[in-house]
């Protein structure tokens, strides 16, 4: 769809992966609860319009997340297609349970590196976050599922602050040693710029994390998830999360606003040479149509940009 030309930059990837997270991060934070057919609906969208992962939902207790209170009957209701991953949020082993009874393969958890964060979310110190996760990905893995080890808080905290950097590589590599297949690296408040997310991915890989085993995860909160995104792809990540429509948040940081619109991102990636095997215009069209279900207009620039009515 970008009519205006392919510049690419050296020492960027041909090709990336996109890890959608709308129908799990983006709809959790909405006032609106959608119907399971309108999830289901979306998922499949999202998946006709090219993604091969897409994180369809969270697998914990209807109390914390009522927005996925039908996280079972969507996943019950959706066509999964071969070659597409839909991972899932468990917090415990019972919801490892049940992501295996719905043959699921592939789930994630939901770590901090923040203390502060890890008592507001989980009700735990870190560390004892991550001895509650040990069993669940031990038990993942052994039943063959990929884990994607999520660490929030990698760049900053609203209440402590900065984060040192060491301290997030130490969370990084404990969920890594537990048997986490790969990370996803968050900046849940958004208030990563290009030099801190150089200088975490390069300590990162100084301590001896493959960078294949990375993924990025930013949020727009001071308009620089595009420029996060271009230096991490600048040092070999290749897996960057979004949200159709720029949709999400993080309940539990209230200064946590949307994610990065995947749109947004396929426009720069377009105009960089950088295949995604996504189609712009089908996920413009499924945004536009969220937009609409949830009366309210697209957070995403190019959504807005190439259908006005989403404004």
């Amino acid at each position: 769809m970008n009519r205006y030309g392919v510049d690419p930059l050296p020492s960027l990837p041909g090709r990336i992966t996109i890890w959608e997270v709308g129908p799990r991060d983006g709809l959790q934070n909405e006032a609106a609860i959608l119907p399971v057919e309108v999830k289901v609906e979306l998922v499949e969208r999202l998946v006709d319009a090219g993604h091969t992962v897409v994180e369809t939902t969270s697998l914990v207790h209807p109390k914390w997340v009522p927005q996925l209170a039908d996280a079972e009957e969507v996943l019950r209701r959706l066509k999964r297609r071969d070659g597409v991953r839909y991972p899932v949020l468990v917090p415990n082993e019972r919801g490892l349970d049940r992501a295996i009874g719905l043959g699921l393969t592939d789930v994630a958890v939901f770590a901090s590196a923040t203390e502060s964060f890890a008592r507001a979310n989980l009700n735990r110190t870190v560390a004892q976050s991550l001895e509650m996760f040990a069993p669940v990905v031990a038990r993942a893995r052994e039943a063959g599922l990929g884990v994607r080890g999520y660490l929030s808080m990698c760049f900053g905290d609203p209440w402590e602050g900065e984060v040192p950097i060491p301290q997030v590589v130490a969370v990084a590599t404990r969920l890594l040693a537990l048997g986490c297949t790969e990370l996803g690296l968050g900046d849940t408040i958004g208030v990563a710029t290009p030099g801190r997310v150089a200088a975490l991915l390069d300590a990162l890989v100084g301590a001896g994390v493959p960078v294949g085993r990375i993924g990025v995860h930013f949020h727009d909160t001071y308009g620089q998830a595009l420029a996060n995104t271009l230096v991490a792809l600048g040092r070999g990540v290749t897996t960057v999360d979004a949200s159709a429509g720029g949709l999400g948040g993080c309940p539990y940081a209230r200064s946590a606003t949307g994610n990065l619109a995947t749109e947004d991102l396929l426009w720069q990636l377009a105009g960089l040479g950088i295949d995604t095997g996504v189609d712009l215009g089908k996920l413009v069209e499924t945004s536009a149509w969220l937009a609409a279900r949830l009366n309210r207009p697209s957070p995403s620039r190019t959504v807005r940009a190439l259908t006005p009515s989403a404004c």
